[in-house]
């Protein structure tokens, strides 16, 4: 018995000591996900840790999540096919898509999109203003996205394993990404538009996915946004590279300088000012004094 009271005293005390314990929730927080302020320092981190990677390593990654994009286009086509419900086919295809965005974020592959959010973090906050290697970097990953979405288009292409229905269903989901090429200048400023809010709920799904803590977390905090983004048909570069290679090597109706200059040029120059401003700029003002105070205690 009294080996049993010395053990349980030895515990309080331990329970007791903890509890007086400063929490550290820059380095082990206690709950089930970070809170914004530490998300934000992520990107920041993430940011400086991309931008440090030598060259063939950007270009890779760029490549990697240019394929993941082709990969999470087709199976959004084929979760499509034949579904009548429009809440349904909103449901199935943004899960078709996600399924890209999973293995981007979980693998740490180089997106163009989320790119708009990590490096203006990382600048506005840790290294000041904009430098020539943040540009290079930047136009390194967009050219990787597009070269990784086309290889795996080309792939899917050459296996000849998808039926007529899949292409029929492809036609449908590119006549819709391209519906403002015919409306001139108008149309350009719509897809900008679009793209603002595309790259917006992108962010978004990097905010919530760095926020969780388990697998599981980093899923559903990938699905929701983007589920949302496809669903309201908001113009996202990076997704439409994974659509536009599917579209470029099948009989579509619409050519590869169509889908760049009425759709992939415009979306581009909204998903920066959305990832940049609305999720950089934005957290990282709303949240300076937390993210000052990391700093000066070194966290």
């Amino acid at each position: 018995m009294s080996h049993r009271k010395q053990d349980r005293k030895n515990l309080d005390k331990q329970m007791k000591e903890a509890e007086k314990q400063p929490n550290d929730d820059a380095e082990s927080p206690n709950r089930q996900f970070y809170i914004p302020s530490q998300i934000v320092n992520e990107f920041g981190e993430k940011g400086r840790d991309h931008l440090a990677k030598p060259f063939r390593a950007q270009m890779l990654l760029a490549f990697t999540a240019g394929s993941f994009m082709s990969f999470g286009a087709a199976f959004s086509i084929l979760l499509g096919i034949g579904i009548e419900a429009e809440g349904l086919y909103y449901l199935l295809t943004g899960i078709g898509f996600a399924a890209g965005y999973a293995m981007v974020f979980i693998s740490g592959a180089v997106l163009f999109t989320e790119i708009n959010v990590m490096l203006p973090t990382y600048k506005f906050h840790i290294a000041g203003l904009m430098h020539k290697d943040m540009v290079k970097f930047w136009l390194s990953s967009y050219l990787g996205n597009i070269v990784g979405a086309l290889f795996v288009a080309v792939l899917i292409q050459s296996s000849g394993s998808l039926s007529q229905p899949f292409y029929t269903e492809l036609q449908f989901m590119l006549d819709k990404k391209m519906k403002f090429m015919d409306l001139g200048a108008a149309g350009w400023f719509e897809i900008i538009v679009s793209g603002i809010l595309a790259n917006w709920l992108i962010g978004m799904a990097a905010f919530l996915t760095t926020a969780a803590r388990d697998i599981t977390g980093k899923l559903l905090g990938t699905t929701l946004p983007v589920i949302l983004f496809v669903a309201g048909n908001f113009q996202h570069s990076a997704a439409n590279m994974g659509y536009f290679s599917l579209g470029v090597l099948s009989e579509s109706s619409y050519t590869w300088y169509e889908f760049v200059f009425f759709n992939l040029i415009p979306a581009s120059i909204g998903n920066i000012i959305g990832g940049a401003l609305l999720v950089a700029l934005l957290f990282s003002y709303a949240y300076k004094e937390d993210l000052d105070k990391q700093k000066e205690n070194g966290k």
